[in-house]
């Protein structure tokens, strides 16, 4: 028997809807591009939703379009997330870091039919417009003062097609499981593979971002500054939930150097923030050197890399923020952990509380995890038991967007996706992610993971980053190799960088080799791209003896 409750599908457009109708005066700050800021309300960002759906539809977009964005974090790509979902269309941002040639291959495998773009990509653009296949007109999104000439075809500005667009739009309604949004992965190995999220999936992500057990917990009393991309995962949904909760947004453009984002958290008064581990280094760079404080400032959300220990007590050290780790993927929308305290641990010292920060933190509803040997068997919660980390629900991947391969590989057949992660579980639902599976390293039959390396490492105060790979070893097999990068005007022999890790990690741990660097080479997504790294040392031929 059904119970008797009405059958409302989960729209993307209810979510603009409802906070226009209910935090209407609610601001949206958005640094632009000269670094002025622009500021207006739901209400106002409501009516030029509407006169972007407008637009789009003259556009000759229709349900299921895949419709591209290569922009900042910033007012204009918000409306973008809302009209073209809106419509039934596909929003499909698109990372600007990507190499071209893999930029030409995701807008040509997403079949892009328009692309808007912030005037900063217009040249990465025009140098591959004759590659694009599927793209029929370009939207560069300015004011119609600031319209470039471009030798891209059929250039608009965003500006003057929206002027004279009604400001009221009949929002159209179908099924929930429909395809809302569209993004990619970075592609270090192989192509890069889409990720094609619905309107459902979406929505209950969206909820779960709202949730008291958030790493980020939103209502209509917080600012909210997603530093995470908009191009990147959604920004991690913040676009979706702050707009759910009502919460003041501040987007900070391209300008997120340690300067800059302070100036915008003081000015605006920003409660909670969300960004990888290097922008927040540069941001407590920046309080060390200056003494500027954050005073409104009260919680941090730290993904897309492990959180070293060194930024947590920096953060609730020195400014009284608290930290909370993250973790998730572009394939789980992206959240699937995170790492808010239970009021028991308010009992432990300082330093055991820290030690459960730097886990990726407690799984939240709506997502399942277990982790599993080579042979698919199931291992015990118990945090010591390490397996492979598979995970499912409803905002999830089910498959790879028109890549039947890259699913076989990555989905089980009895539902699970396999994140690649090796991990343990324990008893309160906390994930400690050891290591990627293609980084471990294996000396004399010992695992070592290399995130503990890395995180032990970047803890110097003269260091700026580091990252841990495995080199041939004629006695042992593989040993671990540090590569550092010396922060500015600092100096370090490679002795006292090993004496540095003594007490830090295990002695089977301790590499036998510390290797200076100017720069380790990144992803896309701004994370160390080990894959790049280990061709780079394979070719100095550094053998461990």
């Amino acid at each position: 028997m059904h119970g008797l409750m009405m059958d409302s599908p989960l729209m993307i457009s209810s979510l603009i809807e409802y906070a226009a109708r209910n935090h209407s005066d609610t601001q949206i700050v958005s640094r632009r591009a000269d670094g002025g800021l622009h500021r207006y309300d739901y209400g106002q960002c409501y009516q030029r939703t509407c006169q972007l759906a407008h637009v789009l539809r003259a556009l000759g977009i229709e349900h299921g379009d895949r419709v591209g964005t290569l922009a900042w974090n910033g007012y204009r790509h918000l409306e973008l997330y809302y009209a073209v979902s809106g419509i039934g269309a596909v929003c499909h941002t698109i990372n600007p870091r990507l190499f071209s040639e893999q930029l030409v291959y995701i807008m040509n495998h997403a079949a892009d039919r328009v692309l808007f773009v912030d005037l900063s990509f217009v040249p990465l653009l025009e140098s591959v417009a004759d590659e694009l296949m599927s793209v029929r007109a370009y939207v560069l999104m300015c004011d119609e003062d600031d319209m470039p000439q471009t030798t891209l075809p059929a250039a608009y500005c965003y500006e003057t097609l929206l002027c004279g667009s009604q400001m009221q739009f009949q929002w159209p309604v179908f099924d929930e499981r429909d395809a809302s949004s569209l993004c990619y992965t970075s592609g270090t190995t192989g192509a890069p593979k889409g990720v094609l999220y619905n309107h459902r999936s979406t929505v209950l992500h969206a909820y779960a971002l709202c949730s008291a057990n958030s790493a980020l917990p939103l209502s209509c009393c917080e600012t909210v500054m997603p530093v995470v991309p908009m191009f990147h995962v959604h920004a991690w949904g913040i676009p979706y939930a702050a707009v759910m909760a009502g919460s003041r947004i501040v987007f900070p453009g391209a300008q997120l150097d340690g300067a800059s984002l302070h100036e915008l958290i003081q000015a605006e008064a920003v409660t909670q923030s969300a960004g990888v581990p290097t922008i927040w280094f540069a941001l407590l760079a920046y309080l060390a050197q200056s003494g500027a404080r954050v005073d409104s400032l009260r919680n941090v959300v730290v993904g897309g890399a492990a959180a070293p220990l060194s930024l947590i007590e920096q953060f609730e050290q020195g400014h009284g923020v608290n930290v909370c780790h993250a973790w998730g993927m572009t394939e789980m929308s992206p959240v699937g952990t995170t790492g808010m305290l239970k009021p028991r641990f308010d009992a432990l010292s300082e330093a055991q509380r820290f030690a459960i920060k730097l886990k990726q933190g407690r799984m939240i509803y709506g997502v399942d995890m277990k982790i599993v040997d080579d042979d698919g068997v199931e291992q015990a919660c118990d945090g010591d038991a390490v397996g492979q980390l598979l995970v499912r629900g409803p905002w999830i991947a089910s498959a790879y967007f028109d890549d039947a391969l890259g699913t076989a590989h990555s989905f089980t057949d009895d539902g699970w996706f396999r994140t690649g992660d090796v991990a343990t579980l324990d008893g309160d639902g906390h994930v400690q992610i050891v290591d990627r599976s293609k980084d471990l390293i294996k000396s004399g039959g010992e695992w070592i993971s290399s995130i503990d390396l890395e995180n032990a490492a970047v803890g110097h105060p003269h260091i700026a980053e580091a990252a841990a790979i495995a080199i041939a070893d004629e006695k042992w097999g593989e040993r671990p190799l540090l590569v550092v990068v010396l922060g500015d005007g600092y100096e370090l022999t490679s002795q006292a960088m090993l004496g540095w890790l003594e007490d830090k990690v295990a002695r089977w741990c301790l590499p036998d080799k510390v290797l200076f660097v100017d720069e380790l080479p990144h992803t896309a997504t701004g994370k160390i791209s080990k894959t790049q790294l280990r061709e780079q040392v394979r070719a100095m031929n550094l053998i461990s003896r």
